[in-house]
C-alpha cells in the first residue's frame, strides 16, 4: 500500500508518518536524550564518592551496595510515584528516579575496577612518592577504567529503556508517543517510537565503548607481528653444500 495510504490503514510501517511527524519524533528523541545525560551523568557523580567511601572503610560497603540494590529492585512505577509529592509532576522525578537505579550498577563497578589494579602498581606509585590523591588519579582510575566503563555502558543502555517509564507524567521523550500509541492503538507511532529507543542504545552503547578505546589503548589486544629479520628470512632455505 502506498506511504499516502498507510495512516488510513493504520500500517505498521509508514513512511508517511514519519514525514509528517518529523518534528515530533524529533523533539521526543531530544527529550529522551537529554533525560539520559542527565541521569548518567548524576549518576555517576554520586556514585564515585560513594564506592571511594565503601572502599575506605569497610564498615560503610555493606550498607552502601545493600541500599543501592534495594533501591533497584524497586519498581519503576512506585519509584516515580513515591517522587512525585518530592518533586512535582515534572522531569526531575524521571531524572532522580534514574539516578537511583544507576547507583547499584555504577557504584559495584567502580569498586570492582579499583580492586583490580595490581597491588605491584599500588607499591610502585607510592615507591615514587605518590599520595593517596594522585595515587587514585594517576594510577588507579586509569587502570581500572575498563571494569568502569563496561559499568557505565550497562547504565546507560538501561537508562535509555528506563526513560521511556516516564511516559507516565508525560516527560518519557520516546516513550510518551509510545504510551500514546498504544492508548489509541496508532501502530506506525509505536513502532516507530520503538525503533528509535532502540537505535538510542545502540549508538550510546557503541559511542562509549568507542571512547573506551580511545582512552584505554593498553587494554586492546595485541596483533601479531611476523618476523622479518635475517633469521626469519633465511628460514626454510636449502643451505649451501660445504665443498
Amino acid at each position: 500500500m502506498a506511504d499516502g495510504n498507510c495512516l488510513i490503514a493504520n500500517d505498521w510501517i509508514c513512511g508517511e508518518y514519519v514525514r509528517t511527524r518529523g518534528q515530533e519524533l524529533t523533539d521526543a528523541t531530544l527529550q529522551h536524550i537529554g533525560i539520559t545525560l542527565a541521569s548518567v551523568a548524576i549518576g555517576l557523580l554520586v556514585a564515585f564518592p560513594l564506592a571511594l567511601l565503601a572502599r575506605r572503610w569497610r564498615a560503610v560497603a555493606g550498607p552502601v551496595l545493600a541500599s543501592t540494590t534495594i533501591l533497584y529492585t524497586i519498581p519503576s512505577l512506585a519509584m516515580f510515584s513515591l517522587l512525585v509529592p518530592v518533586f512535582g509532576l515534572s522531569a526531575a522525578v524521571v531524572v532522580t528516579g534514574l539516578v537511583l537505579y544507576s547507583l547499584t550498577i555504577l557504584v559495584r563497578n567502580i569498586l570492582a575496577g579499583l580492586a583490580s589494579v595490581p597491588r605491584e602498581a599500588r607499591e610502585a606509585a607510592r615507591g615514587m612518592g605518590y599520595g593517596p590523591v594522585r595515587l587514585l588519579f594517576g594510577v588507579e582510575l586509569p587502570l581500572a577504567l575498563p571494569a568502569m566503563m563496561a559499568g557505565l555502558r550497562i547504565a546507560t543502555v538501561s537508562t535509555v529503556s528506563l526513560t521511556t517509564v516516564g511516559a507516565i507524567i508525560g516527560y518519557g521523550g520516546l516513550g510518551n508517543l509510545v504510551y500514546e500509541g498504544m492508548r489509541s492503538y496508532f501502530k506506525a507511532q509505536v513502532l516507530t517510537a520503538s525503533v528509535l529507543c532502540v537505535v538510542l542504545a545502540v549508538v550510546a552503547d557503541l559511542a562509549l565503548l568507542l571512547v573506551q578505546r580511545l582512552l584505554t589503548p593498553w587494554a586492546r589486544p595485541k596483533r601479531r607481528t611476523t618476523s622479518r629479520g635475517p633469521a626469519a628470512r633465511g628460514a626454510g632455505r636449502p643451505e649451501k653444500a660445504v665443498a
